[in-house]
């Protein structure tokens, strides 16, 4: 017989991508909505949690610290119900997913500054931004071939791919304006978390 408090684990799994992709978009749209200036077609998401920017603390907690471990959850709950038959570099790319989660996170904690961009702390918040999309990209394409085989993970693998695909394309041939590929990879990191919290199964913990 499982435990309430498995069960209650089991629940908050299944859930946590779409509380990450929620919380993410919502702060996203909420704190540039209450920021006149500010055009998601023209600025990167970070200049909303920027020093000296109203509003710039709880955007950075909700808008990449929160989402950004949640997603690192789910990605290392999903290491631990992948398929026996699963291909070696699917682990390892729920670890880079797992990794690319904390860069996100870490975002918010290393905040842009304004008025040095070329400064050290302006620069870790780039160098966050730079890690999350690359383990991303290196994690859901690994996670996604090493997946492709089992058929109950089919779907999900094919998203995985699809989604590291869109964030390589989008990183390395620039056919979009900048701020814009930024918010389409966003959105392909946030259906990747929502994607791993959902297929596979839950974890049974007796």
């Amino acid at each position: 017989m499982n435990r309430p408090f498995p069960s209650r684990l089991a629940a908050f799994d299944r859930h946590a991508g779409w509380l990450a992709a929620a919380c993410c978009v919502l702060a996203a749209l909420g704190f540039g909505a209450a920021l006149p200036e500010f055009s998601h077609a023209l600025h990167p998401l970070g200049l909303l949690g920027a020093a000296g920017v109203p509003g710039a603390a709880p955007f950075n907690v909700l808008g990449f610290v929160v989402p950004g471990l949640l997603a690192a959850w789910v990605f290392v709950r999903v290491r631990g119900r992948l398929p026996v038959g699963a291909e070696r570099w699917a682990g390892i790319g729920c670890w880079m997913l797992a990794l690319s989660a904390l860069a996100f996170a870490a975002q918010g904690v290393w905040r842009l500054d304004p008025s040095d961009l070329d400064g050290p702390i302006s620069q870790r918040h780039a160098t966050m931004w730079l890690l999350w999309w690359l383990a991303f990209a290196a994690g859901a394409l690994m996670l996604g071939l090493g997946l492709l085989r089992d058929r109950a993970w089919r779907n999900g693998a094919i998203a995985f791919v699809v989604a590291g695909a869109i964030a390589v394309l989008l990183n390395v041939f620039p056919v979009i304006a900048g701020p814009i590929a930024q918010r389409v990879v966003l959105l392909a990191w946030l259906a990747c978390v929502v994607v791993a919290s959902r297929c596979g199964g839950i974890i049974r913990i007796a």
